[in-house]
Order: C-alpha cells, then sequence, then structure tokens
C-alpha cells in the first residue's frame, strides 16, 4: 500500500514539472517575435540612418557650458521627433566633458549636458522613458588638446539602442 502511495505521489509531482517548449513550431506567425526587417520597419531605422538631422549625433556645447546652442536645436528636435514618432525606440544620451577640471566636476558638467539635451527633447514630444542620460565626463576626452582642439571633447552623443 505505501509503495502505491509514494508512486502516486511521485506522479503528481512530476506532472505539475511538465513545462512547455519555449519556441513552438506550431505557435501562429503573429505570436513569434517579428523578423529584424520588421522591427527595422517598425522602428523606421532606414530613416534614423539617412535623414542629413538624424544621421548627427553629437551636439557640442562652449567651456564651461551646459545649455543646447540653437545651432544643434534641429538635431536634437529631429532626434525627439523620431522618438515621438516611433515609441519603441530608446537612446542614450552620452555626455562628455574636456580634460580641465577635477573628475567630480566634469562628471557632474557631462550629466548636466545629457540631461539638457534630454529637456529639449522632452519639450518636443520625446517620451522620458525613452531616454537614458550618462556621464562620461572626462574619460573619453584627449589629454593633450590645446585651444579649440578641446571642442571635440564638450558634447553629447546620441546613440539608439537598436544600432
Amino acid at each position: 500500500m505505501n509503495k502505491l502511495f509514494y508512486a502516486g505521489i511521485a506522479f503528481a509531482l512530476l506532472a505539475g514539472c511538465s513545462s512547455t517548449p519555449l519556441n513552438d513550431a506550431n505557435a501562429p506567425s503573429d505570436a513569434k517575435a517579428g523578423s529584424a526587417s520588421d522591427r527595422t520597419s517598425d522602428l523606421g531605422l532606414d530613416k534614423l540612418r539617412s535623414d542629413s538631422l538624424l544621421t548627427q549625433r553629437s551636439v557640442y556645447f562652449d567651456f564651461d557650458k551646459f545649455e543646447v546652442k540653437p545651432e544643434y536645436l534641429d538635431v536634437v528636435n529631429a532626434h525627439a521627433q523620431y522618438a515621438a514618432d516611433h515609441p519603441g525606440v530608446k537612446m542614450t544620451l552620452k555626455g562628455h566633458a574636456d580634460y580641465r577640471g577635477s573628475h567630480e566636476y566634469n562628471l557632474s558638467l557631462g550629466q548636466k549636458r545629457s540631461v539638457s539635451v534630454k529637456n529639449v527633447m522632452n519639450t518636443s514630444g520625446a517620451n522620458d522613458a525613452q531616454i537614458e542620460t550618462v556621464s562620461y565626463g572626462e574619460e573619453e576626452a584627449n589629454q593633450n588638446c590645446q585651444g579649440k582642439e578641446c571642442d571635440q571633447d564638450r558634447r553629447v552623443d546620441i546613440s539608439y539602442e537598436v544600432e
């Protein structure tokens, strides 16, 4: 009698532990993940890679400043509009600073720059949840730059998760 009881418990446990395959070949096609070409068209990647404003991915700043300069508003607004038109897109705004200043100061300045670009994008229609901000401070700066050469280090780079 005990053997029959334990066999029944073992059977019940095994039946409860069955699993459903993750990739069911018989699942309807609309239940499967979309192909890479579907995702490309859904996110408008062709436009992202060919539009003259969207191919510009850096916003430059004056020394010790974090306000978006007027000459970059068209670029920032174009990226904001792209994000608004494609709610599934995610982007990262990477703030940078030149080597001058302390490590902590440059991290803070890089973050202020990325948040400044994000704020402009938010007011232009981009959803806050689509945008992540990060600061690299002077980590990627040219430590030997002089004068105007350092301008390239004071920027926010826009990168997309899908690329």
